[in-house]
């Protein structure tokens, strides 16, 4: 689990430190020096435009790292939200919450958030919306079942009986016991918002050019994928590596905690 977990720590610290270990801008142009070979001026190579490959990636590590990040945060917090007022609210409001999580789990994720990303229109902010909006559910479904469960517990019983407020349960009684079965959710979805950027980025709904992201970078080296399928494989092995890792990682958190997976 500690080798995993280093892993996951290099690759947050990337993230965050990416643009002060870049050997160059990874926004400049360099036309004589474009789809030159990996070596010492340039370690990973150059793509169409001459631009530092290596560079891209490190900066690109914090738009793909750092999104997935914020979206799965926010789906987190939305998803647990809806999990506990279906699990306080009574009957209706159980009834509410889920069929309208069921009504988003009957659309696949990815095809959803590449049609609400087209209406909104590429960029950023939609990206952010499209994948938030469809990464909610899981947490919901959990946060649900758990609380239904202690919803019949002694001390959640005693609790109401001694006057608490739905909020003060949840709080206190509900929230401790959610957070290590959420953890485990949470890094799948973290997982999952990276494929949702660079898919998205791919398809020209994400982060726009000339700022690079993973996805984007696959994007632009489409056009070269058999001249020179460097460019390609650079941002598709970085890809591959994070979600191994924090899939790996949230598998061993997993084990510690003895829990089981849950809808991951």
């Amino acid at each position: 689990m500690r080798s995993v977990g280093c892993l996951a720590l290099i690759l947050m610290a990337l993230a965050l430190l990416g643009p002060v270990l870049a050997p160059h801008d990874p926004t400049q142009i360099n036309i004589p020096q474009r789809l030159s070979p990996p070596g010492p001026d340039w370690w990973l190579g150059t793509d169409a435009m001459g631009r530092d490959i290596l560079s891209r990636l490190l900066h690109g590590a914090r738009w793909s790292l750092g999104l997935a990040f914020l979206i799965s945060v926010a789906g987190l917090l939305i998803g647990t939200l809806a999990g506990l007022v279906a699990a306080l609210g009574g009957k209706l409001a159980d009834w509410v919450v889920m069929r309208t999580t069921d009504t988003f789990l009957a659309f696949p994720e990815l095809v959803a958030a590449v049609v609400i990303a087209g209406l909104l229109g590429a960029g950023t902010g939609s990206l952010i919306f499209a994948l938030t909006v469809t990464g909610w559910m899981r947490y919901a479904r959990v946060a649900r079942a758990i609380g239904l469960s202690l919803g019949t517990r002694g001390y959640v019983v005693q609790g109401r009986l001694a006057g608490l407020s739905p909020l003060a349960i949840a709080r206190w009684h509900y929230l401790p016991s959610l957070m290590p079965s959420l953890a485990v959710v949470w890094t799948g979805m973290f997982a999952r918002a990276i494929l949702g950027i660079s898919a998205l980025g791919f398809l020209g709904f994400g982060v726009q050019p000339p700022l690079p992201e993973w996805g984007t970078m696959l994007l632009d080296a489409r056009i070269h994928m058999r001249s020179t399928p460097l460019q390609m494989i650079w941002p598709g092995l970085a890809v591959v590596v994070c979600v191994l890792a924090i899939n790996l990682a949230g598998d061993a958190l997993r084990d510690a905690l003895g829990g089981e997976d849950v809808h991951r």
